[in-house]
């Protein structure tokens, strides 16, 4: 019966709606600002194969970039000092097979426009979402791009004199993690962590593991790791059993892990709260908070999608508000068919369409900063107001298949 009602009211929406769809106007061009306002983001899409630049503000695409054949974009990376992205990527002579090749593609900041490729050893890794593929070192001059085939290194590419630098052995360790001008962190099967710094050509100088202080078999910390301060080592992961554990891979020699604390109380533990998402922490450096998607679910429900966001103070390490998640299946819809916010049709879409929660969060790091929130079926991208938990806007026809949220 919910069915069919659900149908019926469906139809009466794309009825009421389609007869007033106005004609899209084509043929428009736009450069980017020469510095990025703080609230731009980038919107991967794992079904187009791109990134997209919007603008939270205005609720505008800025331009895209390709993100070549793999299963997920990777993070754009942004050099400002250089007014330049970078974006790693694979390519295949024959779309899906054939010849393959790897690039570091350098873009124009402005204007998005590719102005140099930089070869690499076809073996970048890829995965479900693009995290940690890639990453820029703090001095703006070396990129490093994680390979898996299936054994693991890492290509270190030097963006100023547009070359590939060197390959680096990591067997056993996984994804980088920028931790300083010449330093990156990985991840390790054995449960540990281990930081390699480079040369001024882009050569391995040293190396250093931690201590285990997770047991990958038990309780894997996930790779969607968040940078507590800029220019800093320090990274603040989480377990799939809910449990926050900071890395700091600049810290001296080897890295050192912090003493895990849990994301969850005993209560909100046995009534099933866990982590979920494919990007489910995000971190404002200036106000020093923690936000985590959550959901109640059982065992390696890890990757479902949060149905509240948890706002943690990180000084304290307590949980200080929930924001509700607004219904983005909803929202997508009321786009698609033209509905006015607010109006009788819009409620009837809240009311009906279950809220499926989102998958992605992210913060923008200015002093008043926005949250934006995406599921990966609804393409569109609801902005918050961080501090205020007010739902301020809907980024539209983001893509079809959402991927990784990006603040250059």
């Amino acid at each position: 019966m919910r069915l069919k009602f659900l149908s019926a009211a469906l139809a009466v929406l794309a009825a009421a709606a389609l007869a007033d769809i106005a004609p899209e106007e084509t043929g428009h061009s736009a450069s980017t600002p020469d510095a990025w306002s703080p609230h731009s983001v980038w919107v991967g899409d794992m079904l187009l194969r791109r990134t997209a630049l919007f603008d939270a503000d205005s609720a505008t695409m800025l331009g895209s970039l390709y993100g070549g054949e793999d299963l997920a974009p990777v993070a754009p990376l942004t050099n400002a000092a250089r007014r330049e992205v970078y974006l790693a990527s694979t390519y295949y002579s024959r779309r899906t097979r054939g010849e393959r090749t790897d690039l570091v593609t350098v873009y124009d900041s402005g204007t998005l426009a590719p102005t140099a490729e930089i070869g690499i050893p076809p073996r970048k890794a890829s995965n479900g979402n693009g995290v940690a593929i890639s990453a820029l070192l703090d001095d703006g001059r070396f990129v490093v791009v994680w390979n898996q085939t299936p054994g693991s290194s890492v290509s270190v590419v030097d963006v100023v004199e547009r070359r590939f630098a060197s390959e680096i052995e990591t067997g056993g360790c996984a994804l980088v993690y920028p931790a300083g001008p010449r330093r990156f962190g990985m991840l390790c099967l054995d449960g540990s962590a281990l930081v390699v710094t480079l040369d001024a050509t882009g050569a391995e100088t040293s190396r250093a593991a931690s201590k285990k202080f997770f047991d990958a078999a038990s309780d894997p910390i996930t790779e969607k790791g968040v940078r507590l301060a800029a220019g800093s080592g320090r990274w603040l992961f989480a377990s799939f059993g809910g449990m926050a554990q900071e890395v700091d891979f600049a810290a001296g020699g080897a890295p050192i892990a912090k003493p895990a604390w849990s994301l969850f109380t005993k209560d909100e533990r046995e009534k099933g709260w866990r982590i979920g998402g494919l990007q489910h922490l995000a971190y404002h450096a200036p106000s020093d908070r923690l936000y985590s998607l959550v959901h109640q679910g059982g065992a390696d429900t890890h990757k479902e999608a949060g149905s509240e966001l948890w706002v943690y103070d990180l000084s304290s390490r307590a949980k200080e508000r929930t924001i509700e998640i607004p219904n983005l299946t909803a929202l997508y819809l009321r786009g698609i068919l033209g509905l006015p916010a607010g109006g009788a049709l819009d409620w009837l879409l809240q009311a009906v369409l279950p809220n499926r929660g989102a998958h992605g969060v992210l913060v923008t790091p200015d002093a008043a900063p926005l949250l934006l929130l995406a599921h990966r079926e609804a393409a569109v991208v609801a902005v918050i107001g961080a501090e205020s938990g007010e739902m301020l806007r809907v980024i539209p026809e983001t893509g079809i298949a959402m991927g990784l949220l990006v603040a250059p």
